[in-house]
């Protein structure tokens, strides 16, 4: 076992605990200045932000309601740093912290928890698989603010920026499907879709350079060589806001023109989404089921989200071992 007291940083989204925690949640989502940048951003973020979020937080606490009336991304984030703990622990001397970008225990909490104890190492592990800007860039620029607020150094950090191709993280996707598919009962594979659906991201991003585009492609292209199915399938993004382009198509426009084409069962896979959240339990398995269904869809299947796979769980201890060794 290694001698090095290591801290590992589990970034994550983080969502309301409460209705009552809705709008406050979206006042902070709407203010985070690596999303909603723009001239004189300093000065209005933060009213807009509010106003944003007063508008938004009746029909979010519908969605939020039909779920079980919070988020339990929190819930289902600690059970991964329990699991990745517990893993770490047979090799190192660790401890596993979380820090959420937009609700509790946020990023500041981890901060200030980690300056009152002693690590000869942090890793910081955000649990997005895929690099962006708005999601692993903005838990990064808000745990350097956090540092400077309050005045603290780390000895030595390092930071995972992403895990799109990670061999253990592909492998827990692909067993995901399987146990999907098995769903479908004496059906062709040739008739069962499989439709990947990421979280979208607007197009002037990734004509700027953010390459989550093309790694949500590249980890669909080894999900797929792994799992050598027979199936269609197609790529589509999700969760668009706001009035500009974004990446496409979307989650609705390919249900529409499958179903357009005949397409009667549907395996969505939420690619970018390690944990079930309002994206995977309203978007895609409550909202878009219901296109589907009244669209002609007989069976509409989605891949549950890794949450704490066991294969899933080897690849963040693989990805923590490779920098600390």
């Amino acid at each position: 076992m290694s001698e090095e007291k290591i801290a590992v940083v589990l970034f994550q989204l983080g969502g309301p605990d409460s209705l009552q925690a809705v709008e406050p949640f979206l006042v902070n989502l709407f203010s985070d200045p690596d999303i909603f940048d723009f001239p004189l951003a300093s000065i209005f973020r933060k009213p807009l932000a509010k106003l944003i979020a007063s508008m938004r937080s009746r029909e979010a606490s519908h969605r939020y309601i039909t779920i079980g009336s919070k988020s339990p991304i929190l819930e289902l984030t600690k059970q991964q740093a329990d699991a990745l703990e517990t893993e770490l622990r047979k090799d190192t001397d660790s401890k596993v912290f979380i820090g959420m970008r937009y609700w509790k225990p946020d990023i500041e909490f981890a901060v200030e928890s980690l300056s009152k104890a002693h690590f000869d190492k942090i890793i910081l592990l955000p649990l997005y698989p895929h690099y962006s800007k708005t999601t692993t860039g903005s838990s990064i620029n808000e745990w350097h603010r956090q540092l400077k607020k309050n005045n603290f150094s780390p000895p030595d950090e390092i930071t995972i920026k992403q895990f799109y191709d990670n061999p253990l993280y592909i492998e827990s996707v692909v067993d995901q499907i399987n146990l999907t598919i098995r769903k479908f009962v004496n059906i062709p594979s040739k008739e069962i879709q499989l439709v990947f659906s990421a979280h979208g991201i607007p197009e002037s991003l990734v004509t700027a350079g953010d390459p989550y585009k093309s790694q949500i492609e590249k980890t669909v292209e080894l999900v797929l060589t792994k799992g050598n199915w027979d199936l269609p399938n197609s790529l589509c993004y999700q969760s668009k806001v706001g009035p500009m382009k974004w990446v496409g198509p979307s989650l609705t426009e390919t249900i529409t023109t499958l179903s357009q084409v005949g397409t009667r069962y549907l395996i969505v896979v939420p690619i970018s989404f390690v944990s079930e959240h309002i994206e995977t339990l309203f978007e895609i398995d409550i909202e878009a089921q219901r296109l589907a269904t009244g669209l002609g869809v007989k069976q509409f299947e989605m891949m549950p989200a890794l949450n704490a796979h066991p294969k899933f769980i080897e690849a963040l201890k693989n990805l923590v071992m490779k920098v600390v060794e």
